[in-house]
């Protein structure tokens, strides 16, 4: 049995003259992950294709990486006081989930409308894709060495090196690996869904709701086990008001789907939709079958109409 969990050798991967952070890595495993899941849900319910999924994640990712620099600046800013270059220097860790997941839901929403696909259904398709990537981007606080909890003596406890202690604890002191809790937590809660999908199948929408309440109860009592430097309101650090507030949230979204459920998109619906999108965004739409006047057919010279003598013209309805 591990007497405890080894920290990282090194949070970079050298190839050649390049030099790789594993961070940055770990996130980008994520994405791949998560647009894979995405674009294979959108295909399966014929509402899109991978190349959507892809797009549409392009933009999201973007937003994401960016809102949750954000997030965590604004509620770390007294780290940064003096040092505004390392705003920038996301490499170093410092990610704000919520904020990320608020930026990138936005833009998400607005790239999908763009592209023709209901923004319900989307949002059904990609409920378990953002927590897989949560759990696989989470290993990058590992190799950062960062975001621990208390110390413990537990199996599983990491080892941090020295210059990544916390103040105030000695070498050799082990701690929680909260980023392997969340990361598990996130696994779990896109295995859940998926199952809840496959079972039940929830009106679209409700399936987003419903990892919007998870990953709020998994973040609180995550959070509720760090130590690193955060802000505290009556007695909470500040995140942990943030995942409550999610999961208020969620519950409230989901109340008011079940009352009043989005129907399905009817098989077609994205095709015409994605013609228009296609010309919205400069492409061309797909040119429909014309339809041909019956009357056309008829040519006078071969097939003469026979003038009626057997009784008067009916009058027309």
């Amino acid at each position: 049995m591990l007497a405890s969990f080894p920290s990282p050798p090194a949070n970079t991967i050298e190839i050649g003259p390049l030099s790789l952070n594993i961070y940055g890595l770990m996130i980008a495993l994520g994405v791949i992950a998560a647009v894979w899941l995405f674009g294979r849900r959108l295909e399966e319910r014929e509402v899109g294709t991978r190349d959507d999924a892809s797009a549409i994640a392009v933009w999201a990712v973007l937003a994401g990486v960016i809102g949750a620099r954000l997030y965590h600046v604004a509620t770390d800013i007294e780290k940064f006081y003096g040092n505004w270059g390392d705003v920038v220097a996301i490499w170093n860790g410092g990610l704000g989930i919520p904020g990320g997941l608020l930026l990138g839901l936005v833009v998400g929403l607005y790239v999908t409308h763009r592209r023709g696909i209901g923004l319900a259904v989307a949002a059904t398709c990609a409920a378990p894709a953002v927590p897989l990537a949560q759990a696989i981007g989470r290993w990058g606080n590992y190799f950062n060495q960062e975001l621990y909890g208390r110390p413990t003596t537990l199996p599983w406890a990491v080892r941090i090196d020295a210059g990544n202690l916390e103040p105030g604890y000695a070498v050799g002191t082990t701690f929680h690996p909260t980023f392997l809790y969340e990361s598990l937590w996130c696994l779990g809660l896109c295995l859940v869904l998926l199952w809840i999908d496959r079972r039940w199948r929830p009106a679209p929408g409700q399936l987003f709701a419903m990892y919007v309440m998870g990953y709020g109860v998994g973040r609180f009592w995550v959070e509720g086990l760090r130590i690193d430097e955060a802000d505290h309101v009556a007695g909470l650090r500040f995140n942990q008001w943030v995942a409550i507030t999610m999961i208020v949230a969620g519950a409230v979204a989901l109340a008011i789907m079940r009352m009043y459920p989005v129907a399905e998109p009817e098989v077609g619906d994205f095709a015409r939709h994605g013609d228009a999108a296609d010309a919205d965004l400069g492409g061309e739409p797909a040119d429909d079958d014309p339809i041909e006047d019956p009357a056309d057919d008829v040519n006078p010279a071969v097939d003469p109409i026979p003038s009626r003598t057997d009784g008067p013209t009916p009058a027309s309805e």
